[in-house]
């Protein structure tokens, strides 16, 4: 058997161990990314809402980029329609 050979399945056997640690902790992870995403964007979109945003200097930039997932997160959020007046993406 080749040194090559061992080397692979050794990094295969790692990757299974891995995945099987993981496993449990995928929806919990999940979870938190998601709520950290919620609270990301109400940051972002704080300004257009009217709440003011001590980071807007930081985030204005950013609201082109999160524009294509605001329809994920008021959805998400339950709110059937985008709750801005000046801002329709349904």
């Amino acid at each position: 058997m080749k040194w090559a050979d061992i080397k692979e399945k050794l990094r295969w056997c790692a990757y299974l161990a891995s995945e099987a640690y993981n496993m449990p902790y995928r929806s919990t992870v999940a979870r938190a990314r998601r709520e950290q995403d919620d609270l990301f964007m109400l940051l972002i979109f704080s300004e257009m809402m009217g709440i003011p945003n001590p980071a807007t200097y930081y985030t204005l930039e950013l609201q082109p980029i999160m524009l294509e997932r605001f329809h994920d997160w008021h959805t998400r959020m339950g709110m059937e329609h985008s709750p801005l007046d000046g801002f329709r993406c349904c």
